[in-house]
């Protein structure tokens, strides 16, 4: 049996839904031949969702095995009911479908990490062995199917997997930064997590020594490991869901100018109003973070009157990948700060 390039087969009870929309996938072995069969190491869970989770279960690690393998079981796929959002996974390739785009290029053992969302990814969990709250990752036994247009990348042979798993899973963000950061421009970034750093050390290498960078965060600490890339980032310790008082303090580093460009990676929602409200009329916010809520930002701009352009953060970028490991490799303070926080 052939599967179509999309998964529409593996979609249960709702004919002509695609994975990602699906309310379940089947999962079941053994794969069409348009298929890849991986056996799964670790999840990367989306920063929403992981923290949704961790809130739900009071931090209970217990609790959280609890809700993934619930989600798991009940939908054949990691996609929170709460946030939509999934994740990522590493995994060796057990199976290659012989109509398969990666069939002759792939071969089992080979290890890989997907570049698609969880949302859309037929997934059976045997066994959660360890989970780390503190970077949003489960180690787990299981299999995953990946489909004909499920975009994946091998694992690189000079860096850990946690490490390259960190930066794999939110490789759109610096590749959106690349695609829209000019120089002489002032770019904002809110939230100092995986996808923030990467988007600061991505935005200074495109403005150069000109510009302005500033990186928006609640915690001291964060920002603390920021300065320490030594990218010539003004700092500002900032509650993001108080948006008038993060516009001030925009307002107040940029002598009133406010922002060409801000992209939105806080793992928090109703950050909206923040993001649009420190951009210039007939700037861009690129909501990259999984938390917004699209309507919320739209309706947002038009109260306040403000004329910005916004971007939804589309986690594929062709490249993406390749740029995101190289900007780990060519700077080295980001690649410790990535070291010291997910390995």
């Amino acid at each position: 049996m052939t599967s179509d390039p999309y998964g529409l087969s593996r979609v249960v009870g709702q004919p002509g839904v695609l994975p990602q929309q699906a309310e379940r996938l089947d999962p079941s072995l053994p794969i069409r031949a348009g298929e890849l069969l991986v056996d799964v190491d670790s999840l990367n869970v989306d920063a929403a969702s992981f923290k949704q989770i961790k809130d739900q279960a009071g931090g209970d690690p217990a609790k959280v095995v609890e809700t993934i393998l619930g989600i798991v079981r009940r939908r054949g796929k990691m996609q929170n009911p709460v946030t939509g959002s999934g994740g990522m996974l590493i995994g060796r390739v057990r199976e290659v479908g012989p109509d398969h785009p990666a069939a002759g290029t792939l071969a089992p053992g080979d290890r890989i990490a997907t570049l698609v969302s969880l949302t859309l990814t037929p997934l059976q969990i045997d066994e959660v062995k360890a989970v780390h709250p503190a970077i949003d990752r489960v180690d787990v036994r299981g299999h995953a199917i990946l489909f004909a247009s499920g975009i994946h990348a091998r694992l690189p042979p000079d860096m850990p997997d946690t490490l390259a798993l960190a930066a794999l899973d939110v490789c759109g963000a610096p590749a959106l930064v690349a695609r829209f950061v000019k120089p002489g421009m002032t770019v904002a970034v809110l939230g100092a997590g995986k996808s923030g750093a990467l988007c600061l050390a991505q935005a200074r290498r495109q403005l150069g020594a000109g510009g302005r960078l500033i990186a928006l965060d609640v915690s001291e600490r964060a920002l603390e490991a920021l300065r320490g890339l030594g990218l010539g980032a003004a700092t500002l310790a900032v509650d993001a869901t108080r948006a008038v008082e993060v516009m001030e303090r925009v307002r107040e580093a940029t002598s009133g100018a406010l922002c060409d460009l801000v992209v939105n990676c806080a793992s928090v929602p109703g950050t909206e109003m923040a993001t649009i409200l420190s951009v210039r009329d007939g700037g861009t916010a690129v909501f990259f973070s999984m938390a917004t809520s699209f309507s919320a930002a739209a309706l947002g701009a038009e109260g306040v009157g403000k004329d910005v352009t916004m971007i939804v953060g589309n986690g594929y970028a062709p490249g993406h990948a390749d740029l995101t490991l190289e900007l780990l490799r060519s700077t080295p303070a980001l690649r410790r700060l990535f070291e010291q926080r997910y390995i």
